[in-house]
């Protein structure tokens, strides 16, 4: 059995995660997101679920006790509408001073995986073409 942790928990994709990596693969996960519990779009009863703000150090520590893989989902994120509003604050979230990624940095972990944010926009009306190497 794996310990995982899960930052950005409280998020769309990281409650789906949790609940993923719980019941399909009998893991241990530690579920941690900023937001207070109510807010999160669902919290699992079998994981260890933590309200800590990730961008502090100490609380990184907190977070990865134990544990030996860390799922970095954590973001401000809202959609369209959030990024446009927010341009300032989701440009900092591609530094690496504002990420979770930046307090891992160091602690004893065998794997992380880093993920930015759910949405992709294209700034002009056409699609979007993806090419696969």
């Amino acid at each position: 059995m794996k310990k995982i942790v899960v930052a950005g928990a409280g998020g769309f994709i990281g409650g789906h995660l949790v609940k993923e990596l719980i019941k399909k693969h009998g893991n241990s996960v530690r579920a941690v997101d900023l937001k207070p519990l109510n807010e999160w779009y669902q919290v699992s009863g079998d994981a260890d679920n933590l309200v800590l703000d990730l961008r502090l150090r100490e609380n990184c520590y907190k977070a990865v006790n134990g544990y030996n893989e860390v799922f970095n989902l954590a973001a401000d994120m809202g959609g369209m509408g959030f990024i446009e509003n927010n341009k300032a604050a989701c440009d900092d979230q591609r530094s690496d001073k504002y990420t979770p990624s930046s307090c891992f940095k160091g602690l004893r972990y065998r794997q992380v995986f880093y993920a930015s944010s759910a949405c992709v926009y294209n700034g002009e009306s056409r699609p979007i073409r993806i090419i696969r190497a």
